[in-house]
């Protein structure tokens, strides 16, 4: 078997105007009780690293929470994945991990499927303050992460993901996910690197 030939690619680093875009660090994704959770403490922390580097700039920082408001939203995802159907307006899984440090200016997006982007107000809010450039960090890598990271890109967002920011259920898949991203989506960086392009 032929060695696989590896796609030239240009870092292109972040824009003029970045934000942070934290996907679903909530409890049900934090909290290994919850079906849905595994351990992310070192995910967590690097996110509170980033959240205070955006806040001390005044950069925009946007969090997305998973929220199932009727029986009809996402009905074939949630199928798919049954543990899904946990995440209820009224459920504690929904809200963010509170060791996160939420500044009043911080804007919250609800979604229903993998992608920040997808069925939700988040290309609206962004265009609204600007933004050129996505940091894209939080749970999962395999799945909401790159999904959302897929999406920037093809909303003509520069991206950027910051390793120790992301995490998954399996080691493995978060691997392969940086690779690929890395690859062809997104520069896949160290969250000091971030902090260095941060003006």
């Amino acid at each position: 078997m032929k060695p696989v030939k590896a796609l030239q690619r240009k870092p292109l680093g972040l824009g003029q105007q970045p934000a942070l875009l934290i996907v679903d660090v909530v409890n049900g994704f934090t909290d290994p009780a919850c079906p849905l959770g595994t351990e992310a403490d070192s995910v967590v922390a690097a996110n509170i690293t980033l959240m205070k580097a955006f806040h001390e700039r005044g950069l925009p920082v946007f969090l997305t929470t998973v929220i199932y408001r009727n029986e009809q939203q996402a009905r074939v995802f949630r199928d798919r994945l049954p543990a899904l159907e946990l995440l209820t307006p009224e459920s504690d899984w929904v809200k963010f991990d509170d060791r996160l440090p939420m500044a009043d200016s911080d804007i919250v997006i609800e979604k229903t499927h993998a992608s920040a982007f997808h069925g939700t107000t988040l290309s609206a809010k962004l265009a609204e303050v600007g933004v050129d450039s996505l940091v894209v960090t939080g749970l999962t890598t395999s799945g909401c992460v790159r999904a959302t990271a897929v999406d920037g890109l093809q909303n003509g967002y520069r991206i950027v993901v910051p390793r120790e920011a992301v995490g998954d259920r399996n080691h493995n898949a978060h691997d392969a996910n940086l690779y690929d991203l890395n690859a062809k989506y997104a520069d896949v960086l160290t969250v000091n690197e971030v902090i260095a392009q941060l003006l």
